[in-house]
């Protein structure tokens, strides 16, 4: 998976989990979470020696995607320097001494511009989300009026989940689909493995939705996205939408 499809959550982290290994995104480094790993006289989880991994080679996620191709997170060389300082909360004062800038008020204005940077590309995220899949808020009240929108039959539901079922209605999907359509048929089925009522944690959602397919994280942020399921402000319990 490319780094600016890989999701916020993940990029934060500076790791993502694909068929039970951690993966550093910023270099070849993997652990498999079934291990456990020596680690200075004690054992720590794959989990935890992925952290400690980026602690050790990287510094901090923050310091490994600022050292990703600028083709990638389209930073200038002012920009990174003044983003460095700002993360190791470095005076103002301090950073005219320490770099080109001739006075704190120009540090000032960089801060502002990154700021004002962050809240375009929020509105711009949105923006992008809507292009894509204009209808989305019209139709995330549940199943019955996303059959409606597209009026599916059940002919053509069986086609589809046979298409990307190949092995069982029960088993892997082979991929995500693209087409909006199709990926709401696949949805509402993958939804039936979950029971109604009951609050999972993000660790219950991920381990049944890797039964489904290996980019569970994509699986899991589209049952969000169409309003198939239902999380609370941190994150840490899931439940579906009746």
């Amino acid at each position: 998976m490319e780094v600016l499809d890989i999701p916020l959550e993940d990029l934060i982290k500076g790791y993502q989990c694909i068929n039970n290994e951690y993966h550093c995104l910023f270099c070849e480094a993997a652990f498999n979470h079934d291990y456990v790993y020596p680690m200075n006289e004690q054992f720590l989880t794959a989990e935890g020696m992925m952290k400690h991994h980026i602690t050790l080679h990287h510094r901090s996620s923050f310091y490994g995607l600022l050292s990703l191709d600028k083709k990638i997170h389209g930073l200038s060389d002012v920009q990174m320097e003044m983003m460095k300082h700002f993360y190791e909360g470095t005076s103002d004062k301090d950073i005219v001494s320490q770099s080109n800038l001739t006075s704190v008020s120009t540090v000032r204005q960089h801060r502002f511009k990154l700021r004002e940077k962050e809240r375009q590309a929020k509105l711009f995220l949105a923006l992008m989300q809507l292009l894509k899949e204009p209808e989305n808020y019209s139709i995330h009240k549940g199943a019955k009026q996303v059959d409606e929108r597209y009026g599916v039959e059940q002919q053509e539901r069986d086609k589809v989940l046979k298409t990307y079922f190949k092995n069982g209605l029960e088993g892997e999907m082979t991929i995500i689909p693209s087409k909006e359509k199709k990926k709401i048929i696949i949805l509402q089925h993958i939804v039936k493995r979950f029971e109604a009522g009951k609050i999972y944690t993000e660790k219950e959602v991920n381990d049944i939705l890797k039964t489904v397919h290996a980019d569970f994280v994509s699986l899991r942020r589209h049952l969000i996205e169409y309003g198939f399921m239902m999380r609370n402000d941190d994150g840490s319990e899931y439940t579906l939408k009746m």
